[in-house]
């Protein structure tokens, strides 16, 4: 499960990466520099579904050197109107196998690890195991708080992201600095149920999601944290909430790097 992560620090960008990444390290905020910070990332995306089957293929085609994937679901049929990584031959295989397979065929640069399992309190902590970033493509709250609690226990950025019909919402929780999932969605039910998706509305939130990702190791400023990413498809409108830190949320405020960031600040 473990990755060398001496193997993707400080590698020299090959001439064939250099062509292959030329049209994102035009970019000023990018470059060379930029690229080989995206080479020696590790980011963990949870879930392989709607929005991790598009997340997981803009990290990789960006050039991210190490992806985990974990999820404990075979490819459905129903998957195929959004899921777009899986084809019609792959109904019935394992989704992170599947997945695995198109992203190294799409980039043989990035190293892709695939774990079939269940995210629990249990397993978090060792499929984060060297991960910089957590990228929420779960469906469901439990398995949220989950990453959520992982994602203070050892202080990596979470990017949440959520779909519903035509709506969908993301934002970018950093513990000690941000809220935390549970501050803002604390009221919500772990009650699973099957939701109605529209294929391109998980397709603009995981889209947001890379990105976050990338701007976050490029150390960019400009990302969604403190602000909740709301897109409503029926109407095309976007809308921008600004959410705080909640003083007695349970599980950030017995957070140790939580703590510390509150009496750096008192």
């Amino acid at each position: 499960m473990k990755h060398n992560t001496r193997e993707h620090l400080h590698n020299i960008l090959s001439q064939n990466e250099l062509r292959r990444y030329s049209r994102q390290i035009i970019i000023p905020y990018i470059s060379k520099k930029g690229q080989k910070k995206i080479k020696d990332a590790c980011v963990l995306i949870a879930g392989v579904g709607g929005l991790g089957s598009i997340s997981a293929y803009y990290l990789a085609a960006a050039g991210i050197g190490y992806i985990r994937l974990v999820d404990k679901d075979f490819v459905g049929e129903e998957n195929l109107n959004r899921q777009i990584i899986y084809w019609t031959k792959d109904i019935g295989k394992r989704k992170v196998y599947s997945a695995k397979k198109k992203l190294q065929e799409l980039n043989p640069y990035c190293t892709v690890d695939a774990i079939q399992g269940e995210i629990m309190d249990d397993t978090i902590l060792k499929f984060c195991s060297d991960c910089h970033i957590i990228v929420d493509a779960t469906d469901n709250i439990k398995t949220r708080r989950v990453l959520n609690r992982a994602s203070l226990t050892l202080g990596i950025p979470y990017i949440f992201g959520g779909v519903d019909g035509f709506n969908g919402m993301t934002t970018t929780f950093v513990p000690g600095e941000t809220p935390c999932f549970e501050c803002i969605f604390s009221g919500l039910s772990g009650n699973k149920k099957t939701i109605g998706v529209i294929g391109p509305i998980p397709g603009i939130i995981a889209s947001i999601q890379a990105l976050e990702a990338i701007k976050l190791i490029l150390g960019m400023e400009c990302t969604l944290k403190g602000r909740l990413f709301f897109f409503s498809g029926i109407d095309m409108k976007i809308k921008e909430i600004g959410i705080e830190k909640n003083l007695d949320c349970p599980a950030c405020r017995s957070s140790k790097r939580a703590k510390a960031y509150e009496e750096k600040n008192d």
